[in-house]
Order: structure tokens, then sequence, then C-alpha cells
């Protein structure tokens, strides 16, 4: 059972110790044993935890450490009675680039790039994996209405969800009206732009009210926020329809959730990958027209890369995070995930911009359809041998004109270990939980929120100092370029900030389905136009955007799940 007075007093004595500077972590680990047997931490103590960590502390430091434990004791005792929200951000922000003045920012303007509406699909298949742009067209041109199809997207995810696993809740009363709403709208001569009437799934840590916000977990399953998130009501704003709220791994982390495992819906068989599993499995399931998802290390293009979706994790500060799960302060990001790269750029053109409720949020221009030739644009690659879907990228943008410059990422800092930052984060974001002693229904974590209960704030703030100079390595890497193409990236970009966009391409290895493969385009920060410019270049020469998981086929082949006792 969790002893909150024995754990109090070992975590006063690290706090306390990281103070003098004498925070070492094999010191640490040595005191705490200890301290976890007594009701005091004394000098004798201290003095017997020198060895292990190789120092030797003085008479008076000894006496200094144990009595600073006794004062922050009751200072730390006021703070931890006042009750605090995941919700709550603390007084501290992360931004990827320096602020611009007021008055220097230019939202830009986003519209399709074509505007002729095409002939309504023969079959409702055909219909549900049009892209947002076809289907905008057909809306607008009254060819189709907003109730027809989102009456569509609710009986398909009403008949894959079975297979997929992709939905916590389903919206339908809420969808259907906001459906009737778009079509009375439009019929008035009131069209919102391109998102309007088209139906949209919400990754369930985003918060709708009058509907359950689980964040995957179960220790969260009946939870209902009264709060609506920011990127819905901009969603709403834009005229777009919510029909469900798609699964996300247990406090985001990976495809498994209380109600199982997500799939991935070119191989039922394997999972969605996450923690945006549901958003993906079901726009490429052709479930919904588009999906938000969110990234803090891979949950956005994890997902796209393990199911073929098209995909953009922005820029951090691009998109408001507020009315979301926290899981860090200062990696956590929003983006669309859909079925073409222009659907990302319509979608991203609604949702991202500066908002009081969430103070890293801001305002840089962002065009559609961008105005540069492609041929204009300078993009990295990495020499030497690189994986064969890197290789087939290269030969594309050859084909293109586009000019390519070798690069080298940063090297010179550890990253890999920067990932204490999300840690310490998480489990501050959790600290209630922890201290309640929850165990189950949190998924995976909590040995990390039990762990980053113990990393001294010298250490994590020193973290966040390291990070600074890797991102200013960043920027050195990449000043020759507009983007670039592969890179085992994950890490390093979700801790600089940088843009990256997923597109399907080729044929996956082993399918047996036409699953294609993916590759990712990484742009500079608050460069989404010239990242999506390439990005939608390059998917126009592919087309592998195009095919359609056989999710008839499939769910023939599953067999009948058995009622539970």
């Amino acid at each position: 059972m969790f002893d909150s007075h024995v754990s109090l007093t070992r975590r006063t004595v690290l706090a306390s110790l990281a103070g003098l500077g004498l925070g070492t972590a094999a010191f640490q680990r040595a005191l705490a044993a200890q301290a976890a047997q007594a009701e005091q931490v004394t000098p004798e103590m201290i003095q017997q935890a020198e060895w292990i960590a190789g120092i030797t502390l003085t008479e008076e430091d000894r006496k200094t450490v144990a009595g600073a434990a006794a004062r922050d004791r009751r200072r730390y005792e006021t703070l931890r009675s006042v009750p605090l929200a995941n919700s709550v951000p603390p007084a501290l922000a992360f931004f990827a680039a320096p602020p611009q003045a007021a008055g220097e920012v230019r939202r830009g303007e986003v519209r399709p790039i074509e505007s002729a509406a095409p002939e309504r699909p023969a079959s409702d298949e055909e219909l549900a994996f049009l892209p947002v742009t076809e289907l905008a067209a057909l809306i607008r041109t009254k060819k189709l209405s907003s109730v027809e199809l989102t009456k569509l997207y609710l009986a398909r995810l009403k008949k894959f969800d079975p297979l997929l696993k992709c939905v916590v809740s389903l919206t339908e009363e809420l969808g259907l009206k906001q459906a009737e709403r778009a079509d009375r709208e439009i019929a008035a001569g009131r069209y919102r732009g391109p998102l309007h009437g088209i139906p949209w799934g919400a990754k369930d840590i985003i918060s709708v009210p009058g509907y359950r916000t689980t964040w995957g977990a179960g220790h969260y399953r009946e939870q209902q926020l009264d709060t609506t998130a920011t990127v819905a009501r901009r969603l709403e704003e834009a005229g777009a329809v919510l029909v469900a709220k798609t699964t996300v791994g247990s406090l985001a982390l990976g495809d498994q959730w209380f109600g199982g495992m997500t799939r991935n819906p070119w191989n039922p068989e394997e999972g969605s990958s996450g923690s945006s599993a549901g958003s993906t499995s079901a726009v490429v399931a052709g479930l919904v027209g588009f999906a938000i998802g969110t990234e803090t290390l891979g949950s956005i293009v994890s997902p796209c890369r393990r199911c073929s979706a098209s995909g953009l994790r922005p820029t951090f500060g691009r998109v408001s995070r507020a009315g979301l799960m926290t899981l860090s302060w200062t990696m956590d990001k929003v983006g669309p995930i859909c079925r073409s790269i222009e659907d990302c750029a319509l979608v991203f053109g609604a949702i991202h911009g500066s908002d009081p409720a969430d103070i890293t949020a801001v305002d840089r221009p962002f065009d559609w359809p961008p105005q540069q030739d492609i041929r204009s644009l300078k993009i990295g690659y990495f020499e030497g041998e690189r994986p064969a879907e890197e290789q087939r990228a290269i030969g594309v943008l050859k084909e293109l004109g586009i000019k390519l410059v070798p690069i080298k990422l940063p090297e010179k800092y550890p990253v890999g270990p920067l990932t204490l930052i999300l840690d310490t984060e998480a489990a501050a974001a959790f600290d209630d939980i922890t201290r309640a002693g929850v165990r189950d229904g949190i998924g995976s974590w909590g040995r990390t929120f039990r762990t980053g209960e113990f990393v001294p704030a010298v250490e994590y703030l020193r973290a966040c100092r390291i990070r600074t100079l890797v991102m200013r390595e960043m920027e050195e890497a990449v000043a020759g370029v507009d983007a670039y193409v592969g890179g085992n990236d994950l890490t390093l970009t979700n801790l600089t900030g940088h843009p990256t966009a997923v597109v399907p391409d080729g044929d996956r290895r082993g399918s047996t389905s036409g699953q294609p493969n993916t590759i990712a385009f990484t742009g500079k920060l608050f460069g989404e136009t010239s990242l999506l410019s390439l990005a939608h270049a390059y998917q126009q020469a592919s087309g592998a955007h195009l095919r359609r998981p056989p999710l008839e086929k499939l769910l023939a082949a599953k067999p009948a799940e058995q009622p539970q006792p």
C-alpha cells in the first residue's frame, strides 16, 4: 500500500539535497532507502549514504540537510493541500520560437485548390472514402446533404467498430443536429467553408460537454467534462459535424484502451499504433471525413505510418490544447489525420491560431493553396545507406524537379535521455492519482508516474537547458532547407517542436491487402505551408492515398465475438 508519510519524508529530503547541489541519483537512492525506515532524517543517516555517492560532506552540511528537510516538509504539506486538476498548467511556458509582437501576424487564407464539384459516386462505399476536398464540393453544390453523409458515416461506424474497436462514444444526437443546421445554413446561402457539413471524429482526450471524455483509461471511463475544447469549438464554428469520440491508448499511450486494442483497418490482426489510435483507424476505414489526433512523442506520426494515413503533426504552439488532457505541457501538440494532405491543410486552417486559454498557442501565417513553385524548394536528405522508403522518396523528389541538399541532424548533445522531461511532466500532471495510490485503470503509466516523483528539480531543469542547446543545433542543421525527407527523428523533433507530415506511398512490405507504405517529411518551425506543399506534390505523384482497405472481406472473416458472461 502507498505510504504517504514515508514517501513525503523521502521526497522532502531529496528536494533539500538537490537544493544544496547534492542530488546525485546514487546518493539519493541510498538515502531514500534509509528514510523509508524512519520518521526523521538525521545527520547520521546522511553520513551513512555518502559512500555510495562518492562524496564526503562536512558535519555542518549533514546538519543543514537534515534541518532543511523538516522546514521544507511544512511548506510541501501546505502546497499539497491545494487540489490541482489535470487542466491546470504550471506558471511556465515553452515556445518553439520567440513569440512575435502584436500586429506583426497575419493568419493567412485557406481554401481548396480545386473548386469544381465531382459527380456524386454511384455507391456509398465510394462516397465514404472521398477526401474532404471532394465531399465539401458535393455539399456546397447541394449534390449531397450533410445529413445524408452523417447518416452514412454513423452507419459505417456502427458496422465496422466491432472489427476495429475505434470508437469510445458515438455522438449521434449531436452530429445529426449539427448536420441539420449545416444543411439549413447552406440552403440559405450561409456557406462557412470547406469543413461545413463534414463529419469528423475527436480523439477521446478532447472534451465535449454531454459526452464522456475517458482519456482511454478505465480509471476515467465515466468522466464527463463541462468544457468544450478549443479545437472542437473551432471546428463547430467551421460547420464540421462531430459523429464520434475515437479511441485513445490509455492516458495517451499506445493503442490499448479500456475496451481492448484498436486495429489497423488494413490488417486487423495488428494494432493501429497510438495513441491517436481510433482517429487514424476511423479515417483510413472511411468511417469519418477526418479526425483530430494529438502527439507528445509519436502519437500522430506513428499511427499514420502504421495504418497508412495522411497526417500532420504541426509545430508546437500552432494549435491550442485547451480542453484536452495534459500529458506534457511542453510537448503536447494537436493535428489533423485525413485521407489526403490537402485535407490536412484545410482542417489545419480551421484549428490553428492563438487562444487565451493556452498561452503557448500563437498566430503565424498559413496559406493554402501555396503560391510557391514546388521546384523552388530546397529539401534535405541523408547521405549513405537509407531505408527503402527514403530511397524511393528521393527518386520521386528528383523527378519533381526539387533541389536536394544533404544535411545531418543534431548529434552533439544526448537526445534520448531528454525524455526525462516528458516523464517528469506526466508525473506532475497525474500526481493526484499517484498520491491516491491508483494502480489499476491507467495502463502502463504507473511506474513512470511513481518514478517521476523522485526526479530533482535541478535534473529536470538541466534537461530543459540541454533541450535549448539541441533546439539551437537543430536550427543550424535545417537552416539551408525548407524541409527534409525521412530521418530517425521522432524524439528529436517532438522535443524541438518541428512539424512533420506523413504521406502514404509505395507498398508495405509483406502486406497481403494492398496496404501502402508511408514516407515522412519534416519542415521548419511554423513552416507548414512549405511542408504541406511538398507533401501534397509528392502525394499527387504517388497516388497511394487513394487505395482502400478491403473491410467487407476482413469483416466477413472475423470470428463472431462470444457474449460476455
